[in-house]
C-alpha cells in the first residue's frame, strides 16, 4: 500500500520542479488555444497574413508617401514597416494572450493544482504561431524587392525571445491583477492600441532625435523592433546599443516584477476566480 503524505509547504519549495513534471499540461493547453483561435472561422490561418499585410499598405503610405518619412539606407520602406510588425504583432499578441488566460481558464484552475505559470506560458505560444504565418510574407517581400538576407537573420531567434520576455512579464502582472479586478481587461486593448503608435512599427526609430533617443528606449518595444530590422534587414539598419541595452534593462525589470506579483497573489486564484 502506498502512503500519501500531506507536508505544508511541499508545493511551494518544489514549484519550480513541478513546472517540468506538468510540461505535458503546457503542451495540451498550447495546442488547445492554438486549435480555438482558428476553429471555425471563415478565413482562418489566412486571419495572420491579412492583418499584418493591410496594416503594412496603410503605414507605408501614411509614413512613407504622405509623411515622407526616411527608410534605414536603401531598404524599401515595405520591408521597413513590415520588419517592425512583425515584432510588434508577437509582443501584442504574447501580451494580450498572457493577461487573459488565467480568466479564461477559470473551471481548471479551481479544480486542479498545477503550478498557474504554466496557462499564461502556454498562451503565448498562440502568437508564435502567427508569428511563424507572418513570417511568409515576409519572405514574399524579399523576393519581390529582390532584397535578400545577410547572415545577420541568424540572430532572429535570439530577438524573437527577446520580444518574448518583453511581453510575459507584464503578462503576468496583468493577468494576476485581472483575476482580482477585472475591469483590467479594458486595460490591455489601450496599451495595445497606444503602443502600437508610440513603438517605432510604422517608421524608424533614427528619426526620433539623439538626445531624446535614450529616453524613447525605455520602452522596451523599441529594442526588439530595432533587434528585428537589424537582423532582417541587415547592414541597411544600425543598432543604437546604449538604446538597445536600456531596453534589456526594462524587460528583465518587468520579468522579476511580473513573476514576483504573479507568485505572490497565485495562491489566491482558485478563490477569487
Amino acid at each position: 500500500m502506498q502512503t500519501l503524505v500531506i507536508e505544508p509547504g511541499v508545493a511551494e519549495r518544489h514549484y519550480w520542479r513541478d513546472l517540468w513534471r506538468y510540461r505535458e499540461l503546457f503542451f495540451v493547453l498550447a495546442w488547445r488555444d492554438v486549435a480555438v483561435r482558428y476553429k471555425q472561422t471563415v478565413i482562418g490561418v489566412a486571419w495572420a497574413l491579412i492583418q499584418p499585410l493591410l496594416t503594412m499598405v496603410v503605414f507605408t503610405i501614411i509614413f512613407g508617401r504622405v509623411a515622407k518619412m526616411p527608410s534605414e539606407g536603401t531598404a524599401p520602406y515595405a520591408l521597413l514597416v513590415y520588419a517592425g510588425l512583425l515584432p510588434w504583432y508577437l509582443f501584442s499578441g504574447a501580451l494580450t494572450g498572457a493577461a487573459g488566460s488565467l480568466v479564461g481558464n477559470a473551471s481548471l484552475i479551481s479544480k486542479v493544482y498545477f503550478p498557474r505559470l504554466i496557462v499564461p506560458s502556454a498562451a503565448v505560444v498562440v502568437a508564435f504561431v502567427d508569428f511563424l504565418i507572418s513570417f511568409v510574407i515576409l519572405a514574399v517581400l524579399m523576393v519581390i524587392y529582390s532584397y535578400p538576407p545577410s547572415w545577420q537573420i541568424l540572430t532572429l531567434p535570439f530577438f524573437v525571445l527577446m520580444a518574448f520576455l518583453a511581453s510575459i512579464g507584464p503578462g503576468l502582472w496583468i493577468t494576476a491583477l485581472n483575476v482580482k479586478y477585472r475591469d483590467f481587461r479594458y486595460v490591455i486593448p489601450f496599451i495595445v492600441q497606444f503602443g502600437l503608435y508610440v513603438s517605432p512599427v510604422g517608421f524608424s526609430s533614427g528619426v526620433v532625435p539623439e538626445q531624446w533617443r535614450l529616453l524613447y528606449s525605455i520602452n522596451p518595444v523599441v529594442g526588439v523592433i530595432d533587434g528585428f530590422r537589424w537582423a532582417i534587414l541587415g547592414g541597411e539598419s544600425r543598432l543604437y546599443l546604449p538604446g538597445f541595452f536600456l531596453s534589456w534593462v526594462v524587460i528583465v525589470f518587468f520579468l522579476w516584477l511580473g513573476v514576483r506579483q504573479f507568485r505572490k497573489m497565485e495562491k489566491n486564484f482558485a478563490d477569487l476566480i
